[in-house]
């Protein structure tokens, strides 16, 4: 994560090793776990594209030369997809010509490495890379989420000068009041609030230049604003000035109707999965922001599960689709007996999928029931002859747990719980794998945990 979070402790950067020799690939994640660094490995191009753009590394290390895809056509192929474009890429190959060199850096990478590998030379080029990464997206990394947040925010936003005009409004303030993009740049606030209400305003602006101990947010007022087709709606109002050398105050707009409608609609929405009968990744992902807001407002720990049936496609092989369909409806079954408030959600993602969100549920907490949900899933015993894992069917699981701030975002906080959930299969299966926004990591196996 990034500021405030990032202040205390930076989550463990994630390095992902493709060598198809298996001696330099054991030394390398070797070295690269004595370091501190989360590893993930894998022995073709077509297998290190997959994990990528799974996992999210922070560097790869690849091979150059490999049957079948080489590590040059891998690369390429990394940089062309948006998702893992900007991840650094380091070769390292016996071919260490200039030709060779020069077509990968051509291919996209940041850096080559000569074989026979020096680990010291390799650990001082990762924690280079790592650091030039750190700094160049640190800056933009934050614009963009706070662009992110301020665009996607579902209540309006209004930058107000001194004198009641408005600099600047973003989409959700454009959309409560019916202007198009930039239309309301310009426009003064009495015009939306009316004259007496505009002016108890203006009032409290200059209350604030004059005293700077005023330069606190106004509580949050119900007002009726003038839409732009000339309608009164209802809305909560509130204003905190920014505290720069302009004058300039941040107004925040919430549709009290349309959030009242807004819950209507999602109530009688169909958002259940129609096989296994919990809520579907839309409902989830709706309930996601909503209880992701809900946690910023109120400092309280959010705590996502994702869980993965283990060897499913082998499930369906052996025993067939009926048997996998009631497979994961006993799953489903297992995962809603868990979620027992208001404020959880289990939720079948996609296939084999699921998730669970618990609000105001701190790591500790998220752990136990994730572990619960591992053994109680494996206590169906059901049947599953070809697995390698165990003669019954389980549950690989990820955990993560955060308190988000308005820096934080929701697909980085599923990224990490997904990356722990792919880690505990890494690491034998049926098994749960957690970690915090800080990167601090537990594993709990099938009958003990660790911590």
């Amino acid at each position: 994560m990034i500021p405030p979070s990032a202040s205390a402790t930076p989550r463990t950067p994630a390095i992902l090793i493709v060598d198809d020799a298996p001696d330099h690939l054991g030394a390398l994640r070797a070295m690269m776990a004595q370091q501190g660094y989360q590893t993930f490995i894998a022995t073709t191009g077509e297998r290190a594209i997959t994990i990528a753009r799974r996992v999210y590394p922070d560097l790869i290390l690849l091979d150059v030369v490999m049957p079948g895809m080489d590590g040059f056509e891998t690369c390429r192929r990394l940089k062309e997809h948006p998702n893992t474009q900007h991840i650094p890429v380091i070769f390292m190959s016996a071919r260490a010509d200039t030709d060779d060199i020069v077509a990968g850096f051509d291919s996209g990478a940041a850096d080559f490495i000569g074989k026979p590998l020096r680990m010291g030379e390799v650990v001082a080029r990762v924690r280079a890379q790592l650091h030039v990464r750190g700094n160049s997206q640190a800056q933009k990394e934050q614009t963009d989420r706070l662009r992110t947040i301020v665009n996607s925010m579902d209540e309006g936003l209004m930058v107000i000068e001194g004198d009641g005009r408005l600099q600047y409004a973003n989409p959700a303030a454009e959309r409560h009041l019916g202007y198009g993009p930039n239309e309301l740049a310009g426009v003064m606030l009495h015009e939306l609030l009316g004259t007496a209400v505009a002016a108890d305003y203006l009032r409290y602006f200059t209350a604030c230049e004059e005293d700077p101990g005023h330069a606190s947010a106004a509580s949050a007022c119900e007002v009726m604003v003038r839409h732009r087709d000339g309608a009164q709606r209802a809305m909560d109002f509130s204003v905190t000035p920014m505290n720069a050398i302009e004058r300039l105050y941040v107004g925040l707009l919430h549709d009290i109707t349309r959030h009242k409608q807004s819950e209507t609609a999602l109530q009688q929405a169909a958002m259940i999965d129609q096989l296994t009968q919990i809520a579907n990744r839309r409902r989830f992902d709706t309930f996601l922001d909503q209880e992701w807001h809900r946690a910023m407002r109120s400092g309280q720990p959010l705590s996502l599960v994702v869980l993965d049936v283990d060897h499913f496609k082998l499930y369906n092989d052996t025993l067939g689709h009926a048997a996998g369909d009631a497979c994961l409806q006993q799953v489903a079954a297992a995962l809603q007996s868990r979620a027992l408030r208001a404020t959880d959600l289990a939720a079948r993602y996609g296939g084999e999928e699921f998730v669970l969100l618990f609000a105001d549920t701190p790591l500790a907490a998220a752990l136990t029931l994730a572990e619960s949900i591992r053994a109680l899933i494996e206590s169906l015993a059901l049947p599953h002859p070809r697995s390698s894992t165990s003669p019954w069917l389980t549950v690989s699981v990820g955990v993560a747990c955060i308190t988000p701030t308005q820096y934080d975002r929701i697909d980085q906080f599923f990224v990490a719980a997904d990356r722990m959930m792919y880690a505990a299969k890494e690491a034998g299966r049926n098994r749960v794998m957690a970690t915090t926004a800080e990167g601090q990591l537990w594993e709990s196996a099938s009958s003990h945990m660790m911590m």
